[in-house]
């Protein structure tokens, strides 16, 4: 009798899952934002990254405010062809100058707009990119721009704090990551390989 239950809300649950996978009639390259004030942001962008390139996708990735520092990431998945632009002088709030911040930030960006141009490219990975925009480093509007102007077919994931509403507006997937407990909140020193 239970398990008669059971077999008939998983046949319920599968009719369901199976009428939305018939729904999903459209076929274009998606924007995913992973914003919010929990960690995990980046880690989930590059979980997909990791994801695309295990299934011979070409995968670029812009790394805004992480600077030159040893990068885990980058250290996999470059030999296996991603190519990494990273903003050269690292977090904001060690660097403290506007000028030169804003001047390494359209460096990179120009290597951004050139990865979301690329038609070969299936997925761009704008790690840290809503910093840039509320910093005003970047407009809005320009990078709106950029995104909505690339080819139908690429995928592209844009991480940070506080993103911007006109780049929540265009998306077509936002998490936000909601800090529950931290480690470093408690006094834990961060791990290399583990939270960075």
């Amino acid at each position: 009798m239970a398990e008669d239950r059971h077999q008939q809300r998983q046949q319920k649950l599968k009719e369901k899952v199976d009428a939305r996978i018939a729904a999903a009639t459209k076929a274009h390259g998606i924007l995913m934002v992973f914003t919010g004030n929990g960690k995990g942001k980046t880690t989930a962008a590059f979980g997909t990254a990791c994801r695309a390139v295990g299934h011979g996708l070409r995968v670029g990735v812009i790394q805004f405010i992480k600077g030159e520092w040893p990068n885990g990431e980058r250290n996999l998945l470059e030999p296996h062809g991603v190519e990494f632009k990273v903003m050269a002088t690292g977090f904001t709030w060690d660097t403290q100058n506007r000028t030169t911040d804003t001047l390494a930030c359209q460096q990179v960006w120009q290597h951004a707009k050139r990865m979301l141009q690329d038609e070969t490219l299936d997925l761009v990975v704008l790690d840290e990119l809503t910093y840039m925009v509320s910093l005003s480093y970047l407009s809005a509007e320009e990078v709106v721009a950029a995104l909505q102007g690339r080819p139908s077919q690429q995928n592209v994931i844009v991480t940070g704090r506080g993103c911007h509403r006109e780049i929540l507006d265009i998306a077509d997937t936002v998490s936000e990551m909601r800090p529950v407990k931290h480690a470093f909140d408690a006094g834990v020193q961060a791990q290399q390989g583990i939270d960075w």
